[in-house]
């Protein structure tokens, strides 16, 4: 006999499992369908190598701090602990003389600054001051559906906020400005360029990109939130997330593709399975890459009008990263701050090794030419050294990201053989600065773009689904009129995850987002209020923490 539902979430990611969450516990009875065999899509621990933990996707979690959904869930009662990463990034000079250490508390961050610039040290301050009340703003438009009504209302009560005196039309010029030239002329200093540069990149549009100015602002937002690590590996969150939708009744089945979503005359009816098996429900949800869903799972002819056309170009992009998951002896031991590979701040978050501005602009260069970066810039994070849970006794994890490795090549060369030379020159680049790392690696799990687009279906190796650029976020991601996480045409059909909007990231936004509006269309007098509360929740922190800043 066909099971029946009232939800089906097409995908255990962190989003998909955060929709699910809040729809069974509305009452709605929810079933999760993951293709593999273990819950979490990219928010995800594996055990590899006789012990080790490692995270095969997303690792530092940082904007879900700033969400309710942690709380709302009661996640630690499901066994989610989070261990601070402080500082949450630390970049190393060039010449080994010292480093920055980026910490949660403002003025530890600014006294490390001044070290290398005092005109920079003033500089930050004054740039947190600016986009920590703007990026509150922004944050409040993340935290509803990016229709023109709530971007106009944010704008109008004043939630986007710049320094007293500021010229409104400069503080829209920083916005709309690349966050490479915004970083440039607000700090002097090419360690603090390279090294603001260089998270700011983490969201994928290259330095120069019109546009991109908040990628940088956004880093004020770090001083409110912190950067996190859940104990046992960032799966844990996910892992948490399940026991909790389980714990209220919902259903998960892994290790199970689907095959189809079921959709008839314009209504849908359910998923089947590429087994055959059938589970019917009046709502579908997918966690899926949208193009996946609508152009394989839904399929271009139930799709209105022109939409599968127009779904069929949006910007995927040509991947941007690569990863290396190390199993290791010992902790790097940097040149910029000896520890004798013991435990030291330098390896509680981010080690940012990009020496400068210029080095990451070529590194976009010899992307854009289709060749991976032949001196990648290269984020270490080694979690061991806060959470002893994730490695043997004694014994350490190193995980490598580096940008940038296109997922085409155009030298006739391709990632099955090149994925443990372009490795290599990831861990080449830790060795320069901590070299006692070479010859502590014991083993290594390499993710190129093309094992990315494998093992968790991110097209074309891009870990944000869709270009983050502009023209590909707020009320336009992915497309203006799937914006709002339906389908139109199609009764029933909803989508969630990195392809919508907030975007990408260890985020849950585009999942409490997604939520709220099947909420709404299916519960709409009883679910209303409690969406509503979730986000004044959000609000009212927000005004606190302004009126705590003076």
């Amino acid at each position: 006999m066909t099971e029946t539902y009232d939800v089906i979430v097409v995908g255990g990611g962190h989003n998909g499992l955060t929709c699910a969450c809040y729809l069974q516990k509305a009452g709605l009875k929810t079933l999760v369908i993951e293709r593999r065999p273990i819950i979490g899509g990219a928010v995800c621990t594996e055990e590899m190598f006789g012990g080790y933990k490692m995270d095969v996707g997303s690792s530092a979690h940082i904007m879900i701090h700033l969400t309710p959904v942690i709380r709302e869930l009661e996640l630690h009662r499901f066994g989610l602990e989070y261990i601070e990463m402080d500082p949450f990034a630390w970049f190393p000079l060039p010449d080994n003389s010292g480093a920055i250490e980026f910490w949660r508390d403002l003025d530890k961050t600014c006294a490390s600054i001044e070290k290398i610039s005092p005109r920079d040290a003033q500089a930050y301050r004054d740039f947190i001051k600016v986009w920590g009340p703007l990026n509150e703003g922004v944050f409040s438009v993340f935290l509803r559906p990016p229709t023109p009504a709530n971007l106009g209302r944010q704008m109008l009560t004043g939630q986007f906020k710049g320094e007293r005196g500021a010229h409104p039309l400069d503080i829209m010029r920083r916005l709309f400005t690349s966050y490479g030239h915004l970083i440039t002329e607000t700090f002097e200093s090419e360690a603090m360029r390279a090294a603001m540069g260089w998270l700011a990149a983490q969201s994928g549009p290259p330095p120069h990109e019109i546009g991109t100015g908040d990628f940088a602002g956004w880093h004020a937002m770090l001083h409110e939130s912190g950067a996190k690590h859940p104990r046992g590996g960032s799966g844990m969150l996910t892992q948490a997330m399940a026991r909790r939708f389980e714990s209220d009744g919902g259903t998960i089945v892994l290790d199970a593709p689907v095959g189809r979503i079921m959709v008839e005359h314009g209504v849908v009816r359910g998923v089947e399975l590429q087994s055959g098996e059938q589970y019917h429900a009046p709502t579908v949800v997918s966690n899926a890459h949208v193009q996946t869903t609508l152009l394989k799972l839904v399929g271009a002819n139930n799709l209105p009008g022109n939409l599968a056309e127009r779904v069929g170009r949006i910007r995927v992009g040509n991947g941007f990263g690569m990863a290396v998951r190390c199993a290791a002896d010992v902790l790097p031991d940097y040149l910029a701050a000896p520890s004798g590979g013991k435990p030291h701040p330098s390896h509680h978050g981010l080690q940012l090794l990009c020496p400068s501005l210029d080095y990451l602009k070529q590194a976009v260069v010899d992307y854009d030419q289709g060749m991976p970066a032949r001196d990648p810039a290269v984020i270490a994070m080694t979690f061991s050294a806060i959470d002893p849970d994730v490695a043997p006794a004694g014994k350490h994890t190193l995980f490598l990201w580096g940008q940038y490795h296109p997922y085409e090549l155009k030298n006739g060369e391709d990632w099955d053989s090149i994925a443990e030379r372009e490795a290599d020159k990831l861990l080449e680049v830790v060795y320069r600065y901590a070299p006692n790392m070479r010859g502590a690696i014991t083993n290594r799990y390499v993710q190129s773009p093309l094992t990315l687009e494998r093992t968790f279906g991110l097209l074309r190796g891009n870990v944000m689904h869709v270009e983050m650029s502009f023209d590909q976020m707020f009320a336009f991601r992915p497309l203006p009129e799937l914006s709002e996480y339906r389908v139109p045409g199609i009764a029933g059909l909803y989508l969630t995850g990195a392809s919508m909007h907030p975007g990408g990231g260890v985020f849950a936004a585009s999942g409490y987002n997604t939520a709220h509006t099947v909420l709404r269309d299916t519960q709409p007098s009883k679910q209303w209020m409690g969406w509503a509360a979730g986000a004044a929740a959000v609000g009212i922190a927000a005004w606190a923490r302004s009126k705590k800043r003076g």
